[in-house]
């Protein structure tokens, strides 16, 4: 209860009061302030010597008048402002605080005058600015005086409810965050500021422009929730206390954007409680920076902004950097080894080898393809070998079958390996006879005709990686033997099988018998060629 009986204002309404009050006199006080210091900034780089006492006086008078409001906004316990609760405050509000504003006034005029017979537009433009910001304050005053009026009893603080009503409902809706799942300048930064009251917009903007940013500027959050989402910003300046959708709204929704969540955001706001400062940052805020601005803070936190979003560009950059060079390793590792061998040695296996009882080896060899490389320029050897090893790569890969190795001319192939499957040889088989169009084809074009042959053999064999720095995937046994030797001892333009291989493939592919053969190493054995593929049923 106060001294005449009347029930106090409660807390909460009286710090709305304060965050008001703090917000509509500190706009214009740091407009008028801060377009001072621009105007004499200019009149001093352009020599206009006469006009510069008149600028430091308005300069002087607003800083006066910003200690003044200071005053009023003095905290006292439990969050009151004792300068609101003084008897004298309409004394205070009609009197002191004019003194001041009808300074500015009285030598912004005065300034304007000069400016505009001396032709400088641009000053005048700024000077006009200045008094609006005086005319804003005057307004602001005669408004606080209405919402003062009653301040000790139930019936002042209806009075002023509904004047801060906007602000009581930003205080209450500040509340803890959901949890949600997270994840050297050389270009002009670009800043998108964020404020309901055109004063404070216009300062910003001259201001960052003068530090070299692009700066644009919206006037609520669902303007800037649109304008971040269509162009890119490298930092936001975000006023908390705006109608409709406030600061805090907006920081939120953009924090839970993925692609929203990384472009800093400074909040800015009269509203000065601990509380707000902490929830605004635990939602994401970069920093927080009260009203009215002190330019060297302002732009020291700001350029700290844009520097870590600098660091945290370069080490995103890099991170892509390094994700793009392991997914060109992780292809070129793949064209040396199957996919499950990669999978095996990722997971610790320093040794692989595997057995396997079932599988097809083909192997293929151009004919007289040495005499012919060595009447050709080299180029034209590779591009002609590069060509033929690449459609049989696609061949292999489109049947799932797995490319060994290659040796000059030569070119290995196997199926059922690494992973078995039941119809290895009619794969292997059908690849072959795909492989004599490609080679038929390639000589059409190269103007001299290209033979190769071919020979498979089916049968167990053992596979493994061999070596530790040039490392491949190799095959061995009697199998692989067997299918070399099919090859050595075919004859150009056919494809030559094993009696195993033919067993596999007959109820698939037309074979002709070619006889008992005398191979190498192995004695009479029954081989057959391959001559095409069995009509379906």
């Amino acid at each position: 209860m106060s001294q005449s009986g009347e029930a106090s204002p409660p807390p909460r309404a009286k710090r709305a009061l304060i965050a008001f009050v703090r917000q509509e006199f500190d706009a214009p006080v740091a407009a008028i302030i801060g377009f001072a210091e621009i105007l004499l900034e200019d009149a001093r780089r352009n020599d206009l010597a006469t006009i510069v006492p008149d600028l430091v006086r308005i300069r002087d008078a607003g800083l006066a008048l910003q200690a003044l409001v200071e005053r009023l906004l003095d905290a006292g316990p439990a969050g009151t402002a004792t300068g609101l609760d003084t008897p004298n405050l309409h004394d205070q509000l009609r009197h002191d605080l004019r003194t001041p504003l009808n300074a500015v006034k009285g030598y912004g005029e005065m300034v304007l005058e000069e400016a505009r017979d001396g032709g400088h537009e641009s000053l005048g433009h700024d000077i006009g600015k200045l008094l609006q910001a005086a005319d804003k304050m005057l307004s602001q005053i005669d408004a606080m005086i209405g919402i003062s009026a009653g301040m000790g009893g139930d019936d002042g603080v209806a009075a002023s409810a509904s004047s801060i009503h906007v602000v009581d409902r930003i205080m209450g809706s500040i509340q803890p965050l959901s949890t949600w799942e997270r994840e050297g300048q050389s270009v002009a930064s670009r800043i998108l500021v964020v404020d309901d009251n055109a004063a404070n917009r216009d300062l910003l903007t001259r201001r960052l422009s003068r530090e070299g940013h692009l700066v644009e500027a919206v006037e609520d959050g669902r303007s800037a929730l649109q304008k971040v989402a269509g162009e890119r910003f490298d930092l936001v300046l975000l006023d908390l206390m705006m109608p409709e959708m406030n600061g805090f709204e907006a920081l939120c929704r953009m924090k839970a954007d993925p692609a929203l969540r990384d472009v800093p955001v400074i909040m800015i706001s009269a509203l000065d409680e601990i509380d707000s400062i902490v929830r605004c940052i635990e939602a994401g805020a970069e920093d927080y920076l009260p009203k009215p601005f002190n330019p060297v803070l302002l732009r020291a936190r700001i350029n700290a902004a844009l520097e870590k979003k600098r660091l945290r560009d370069r080490e995103q950059a890099f991170t892509r950097q390094l994700q793009e060079e392991k997914d060109k390793s992780e292809i070129l590792l793949l064209h040396i080894l199957p996919k499950s061998v990669v999978a095996r040695m990722r997971q610790g296996e320093t040794s692989i080898a595997d057995g396997f009882t079932e599988v097809t080896i083909l192997f293929s060899d151009l004919v007289g393809f040495t005499g012919l490389a060595s009447v050709m320029p080299p180029a034209q050897v590779v591009e002609l070998l590069n060509h033929l090893f690449t459609e049989f790569d696609r061949l292999a890969f489109e049947r799932g079958l797995e490319k060994i190795k290659t040796n000059g001319d030569a070119y290995m192939v196997a199926g059922g390996l690494p992973e078995p499957r039941a119809d290895h040889a009619v794969a292997v088989a059908d690849m072959a006879l795909h492989m004599l169009d490609v080679v038929a084809a390639a000589g059409s074009k190269l103007g001299h005709p290209l033979q190769v042959r071919i020979g498979i053999h089916s049968g167990a064999a053992v596979a493994g990686i061999i070596g530790k720095h040039k490392f491949i995937y190799d095959v061995w046994g009697d199998t692989v033997n067997t299918a070399n030797r099919m090859e050595s001892h075919g004859v150009p333009d056919r494809v030559q099988i094993s009696a195993a291989t033919f067993h596999r493939v007959r109820d698939s592919f037309r074979c002709e018998p070619r006889g008992p053969q005398d191979v190498k190493g192995k004695g009479m054995m029954e081989t057959y060629f391959l001559t095409g593929r069995l009509p379906p049923g």
